[in-house]
């Protein structure tokens, strides 16, 4: 009887140690999780942050007269404004994220600026990711519609003073270029009238329109509407779509791992 009760106290012990050794293990899993979350939250944050300050600097020293430029600085500083809001109320890594992304396409519009005054833009900067395969203008374009001329080329002037960085219009990729007018904006598009900016969007790269003799479905087969790189349907006028593979599920929300370097927008904001 005694040898039995030993045994029996034996296995409840063993028992008890299990239980404490995996209760020990469940409040270290969870403590090492809410440190890792509170790593990653933090990491974004910081980028964000980053980012977002090197807009400010810009967009505080940078200055010009010329329309498009103005129009560059205008944008941006939207975008800055817009930024310091999302950053404000950000509580979760992809709100910080998005708020990067805000101040990183803020930050394309002070590289246009720049290029605008005749100045070095600066290093490149990482991929936006609303910018994803859709390509660059590489020569000037102009059309008709509806008794309306629109112009779009990859560099400023007096015809072409507002800036986009690429992105997508009711679901279609739209190069990075200058533009005679900003249609992409919901308002339709300040100055483009009764014309609806997918017309326009049309008009101003699809081989039909743009570059008349040459077929749809050759533009088709070149790219048109395959998703792998939205280029000019002849093969000119807008460079490949390839701008990077965006990754947001990457730690701190690098789009691209691409950044400045050392003196790059310095907290003066120079170069």
């Amino acid at each position: 009887m005694t040898v039995v009760g030993t045994s029996s106290g034996m296995e409840l012990l063993l028992v008890a140690v299990l239980v404490v050794l995996l209760i020990g293990g469940l409040v270290w899993w969870r403590r090492d999780s809410a440190a890792r979350q509170a790593r990653t939250l933090a990491d974004a944050r910081a980028d964000a942050q980053r980012w977002y300050e090197r807009l400010g600097g810009q967009v505080m020293n940078l200055h010009g007269d010329d329309p498009a430029v103005r129009q560059a600085l205008v944008d941006a500083g939207e975008r800055y404004n817009a930024a310091g809001g999302q950053l404000e109320q950000a509580r979760s890594v992809e709100q910080y994220r998005l708020a990067r992304e805000t101040a990183l396409e803020g930050l394309a519009y002070i590289r246009a600026a720049r290029t605008a005054l005749g100045i070095d833009p600066g290093p490149e900067l990482p991929p936006l990711a609303a910018a994803q395969g859709a390509g660059q203008l590489t020569r000037e374009r102009q059309v008709d519609v509806q008794g309306q001329t629109f112009k779009a080329g990859p560099q400023p002037g007096q015809d072409t003073p507002y800036y986009y960085p690429g992105g997508r219009y009711q679901g279609r990729p739209v190069p990075a270029g200058w533009y005679s007018t900003p249609w992409w904006k919901t308002a339709l598009g300040a100055g483009a009238g009764v014309v609806g900016g997918l017309l326009i969007a049309d008009a101003l790269f699809s081989p039909a329109f743009a570059d008349p003799g040459y077929g749809y479905d050759a533009g088709y087969q070149e790219g048109f509407g395959d998703g792998a790189g939205y280029g000019d349907q002849s093969g000119e006028g807008v460079e490949g779509g390839d701008v990077g593979a965006a990754d947001p599920g990457a730690a701190g929300g690098d789009f691209g791992g691409g950044d400045f370097g050392g003196g790059d927008f310095g907290g003066g904001g120079d170069f």
